[in-house]
């Protein structure tokens, strides 16, 4: 019978997983584990990236799940690689999302998806992965949601000197985001970072 291999099931559901990260619940429940046998996994795969010094990720401990995350080390080439021509382009959605966390920020996943109307999982992968945004902290409140920030290689990246240089938003009706305000957020956020750095 084929051995199972477990490490290598860890990591693949860890990268899956990306920044959210998984509990050491989840990592329990989805490999049907002790709750021992899922430490001691975590653990031996910890040790495994630890070990090797020519592995570019290193798996951290994040209030209370687990992630894999590049070597900070390694930040100099991974800011080239976010500053290159090829990985300058952003799309819709992960601009969309990019701008509604510049002003709103710190704001959660269930917030921007509450404003966008759609999943935002990919685009907050995407933008994290480029360096534009970062976890903030913790939200108060049951599930202690992961809080989303702009760095400071977002306002490198765009040309601009500080956060206010951003053009002001639309006055909402009511208390909701219409979608009219929405557009017309979208399009003068564009608008503005265009007019400091060519995106396409």
């Amino acid at each position: 019978m084929e051995q199972i291999n477990w490490k290598g099931i860890l990591e693949s559901l860890l990268f899956a997983a990306g920044d959210e990260g998984l509990s050491l619940k989840q990592i329990m429940t989805v490999m049907e584990l002790e709750e021992f046998q899922a430490i001691e996994l975590v653990e031996q795969l910890k040790q495994d990236y630890e070990m090797q010094n020519d592995r570019g990720i290193v798996i951290v401990e994040l209030a209370g799940t687990y992630q894999l995350v590049t070597k900070k080390e390694n930040s100099l080439y991974l800011k080239r690689l976010v500053e290159s021509p090829g990985m300058s382009t952003l799309s819709q959605a992960a601009l969309e999302t990019l701008a509604i966390i510049s002003y709103k920020q710190p704001i959660t996943r269930i917030e921007i998806e509450d404003i966008r109307g759609v999943k935002t999982e990919r685009p907050l992968q995407t933008l994290t992965s480029k360096g534009l945004i970062k976890e903030v902290g913790r939200a108060n409140g049951a599930g202690r949601a992961r809080l989303y920030g702009t760095t400071k290689e977002f306002l490198d990246y765009f040309g601009l000197k500080d956060i206010k240089e951003l053009p002001p938003l639309p006055e909402p009706t009511d208390n909701d985001f219409e979608q009219d305000d929405a557009d017309l957020f979208f399009e003068k956020f564009q608008e503005t970072l265009e007019s400091n750095k060519d995106i396409e």
